[in-house]
């Protein structure tokens, strides 16, 4: 099975947990069966090869998610970057092209199109095995998975098929419409479409070839930037004839909100909370060092991270991302690939942050110039290099670094430190990389 998982979004609308690179997909709130907590990408990732071991799996993201899903599945996943946001349908081209010129995945192979953070049972993961299965027969261009709707929602397009039948042709598509609209909608036996499709991988290559001059994966990524931004149903879905739409009918959410999100919560609470008897229907998820007590709340969600404090009434939840946008604040918390980062104070001329290093990993070997650095060793052992000179550290060990040194810290084991940054012009941009032979 070749899947290609779309990845994007900023995920403002489950502030203060998700931000510019961490979006909603690498949130940790799923209990798994020794007690640790696991994100949406993880979860997808895990049930897919639990569904087939030999799946190839390939992310379809940005540059700014890279290092986060890197941290949490590992270095060995696929994945197709974008060098800038173009939408779905130029995003699927690259990632089909990656599939065919860089994984090898033949031609007349089949492809499984999906989100990235579906929340759903392993019965969905065999459905696209059957959906890609579909695609492979060749009775249509497309076969869309289309889900049974549970009530007239207003959030998604819906499918009406030619027949009842389990596979069907498309009679139509309709946008997303009000309540009592897509109530006409079910009547006639529409489905709701949640993005997922299958094709062979000749076929969208060949509508890649039609409405872009590339030549290969490479040539396509390098003209990425001077794409047109449009979506993959407008410029393909609404143009092809020959679609089917397969019927599932298992458990599917899509967890875009805090409503839908706590829904699927194991516990009521995450981290170090307290409700008393007197609270009803409160979530609370707590990424703080300190706890979090709620008392006499009902209908109350309560999250609190690096970012920022949420204490809002369930149904105002939904309408947090208008609010959110007016806020303006440096990234706070972030996943690398090699591990990650907690800011714990910010001042005018400084900036103190917690790094954990994971073992066998590295920072990039660099150097900044309007900086001076701190490096105190918290836990861990690993290795410094500065400027070419290499040295153990073990807790304890404090390094300084002048502006326009280079310097980088392996980790042999988990290794955390806390970085003291010093300077009038501290910002992201004043970071240069160099190769390191090591």
């Amino acid at each position: 099975m070749n899947i290609v998982l779309l990845s994007g979004g900023s995920g403002k609308r489950l502030w203060p947990l998700s931000n510019d690179i961490r979006s909603k997909q690498f949130i940790k709130i799923f209990r798994t069966g020794n007690g640790e907590y696991e994100s949406m990408v993880q979860r997808v990732y895990r049930q897919i090869k639990t569904v087939d071991a030999d799946a190839t799996v390939t992310i379809a993201t940005s540059k700014k998610q890279l290092s986060a899903i890197y941290n949490q599945l590992g270095e060995d996943v696929g994945v197709s970057v974008e060098p800038c946001r173009r939408d779905t349908f130029p995003a699927i081209a690259l990632a089909t092209a990656y599939l065919h010129d860089v994984k090898g995945i033949g031609l007349d192979e089949p492809v499984v199109v999906c989100p990235v953070d579906p929340y759903v049972n392993d019965d969905y993961f065999e459905a696209l095995k059957d959906l890609g299965e579909q695609a492979l027969k060749g009775e249509a261009n497309l076969v869309l998975m289309g889900i049974e709707p549970t009530y007239p929602s207003e959030k998604y397009g819906y499918i009406i098929p030619a027949t009842k039948a389990q596979t069907s042709m498309v009679d139509t598509f309709r946008e997303k419409p009000d309540k009592e609209t897509a109530g006409a909608y079910i009547a006639r036996g529409a489905l709701w479409n949640g993005g997922v499709f299958a094709y062979r991988l000749r076929y969208v290559l060949d509508k890649a070839h039609e409405l872009i001059d590339f030549t290969d994966y490479a040539d396509l990524f390098d003209k990425y930037g001077t794409l047109t931004k449009i979506s993959f149903d407008y410029a393909v879905v609404e143009k092809e004839p020959k679609i089917q739409v397969m019927r599932f009918a298992g458990e599917w959410k899509d967890l875009g909100t805090w409503n839908t999100l706590t829904e699927a919560m194991d516990e009521p609470t995450i981290g170090d909370c307290v409700l008393n008897d007197t609270c009803e229907n409160v979530n609370v998820i707590n990424e703080l060092n300190v706890p979090v007590v709620c008392m006499g709340l009902k209908d109350v969600i309560v999250s609190a991270s690096p970012e920022g404090i949420l204490v809002s009434d369930r149904e105002q939840s939904s309408y947090i991302k208008p609010v959110v946008d007016k806020i303006e604040q440096q990234i706070m918390f972030a996943e690398k690939s090699w591990g990650s980062f907690r800011v714990i104070d910010i001042n005018d001329s400084s900036l103190t942050i917690k790094v954990t290093l994971n073992p066998g990993h590295r920072m990039n070997y660099h150097s900044h110039q309007r900086r001076d650095e701190i490096w105190n060793v918290i836990s861990g052992e690993g290795t410094v290099i500065v400027d070419g000179m290499e040295q153990p550290v073990r807790p304890g060990d404090v390094i300084t670094m002048q502006a326009g040194c280079r310097h980088t810290i392996f980790a042999v084991t988990e290794l955390k430190l806390i970085e003291v940054q010093l300077g009038e012009d501290i910002s992201v941009q004043d970071k240069q990389k160099f190769e390191l032979d090591v």
